[in-house]
């Protein structure tokens, strides 16, 4: 084969090729772009959960004034009496 080789031809003539090889590859290539795409996609929500926290400790913050306003209203009132 190595005669032949020098004489000049394509390489894959007399090259074998290793097709599992080949298919580990690929599959290894599409899991890295998979993992990427669940890192990125999880980043995502996780940037959507801390906004959505923020909107829900103002929305608590907001309610307990409205009790306390309440709360000294009524107290303002009684002392008023």
């Amino acid at each position: 084969m190595t005669a032949r080789r020098s004489e000049g031809g394509s390489r894959f003539v007399y090259d074998s090729f290793d097709a599992a090889a080949a298919r580990i590859e690929a599959n290894e290539r599409v899991a890295n772009e998979r993992w990427a795409a669940l890192e990125y996609r999880l980043g995502l929500i996780e940037a959507t959960l801390e906004r959505l926290e923020k909107r829900i400790w103002v929305g608590v913050y907001g309610v307990a004034a409205f009790l306390l306003a309440q709360m000294a209203e009524t107290v303002i009132r009684a002392a008023m009496r």
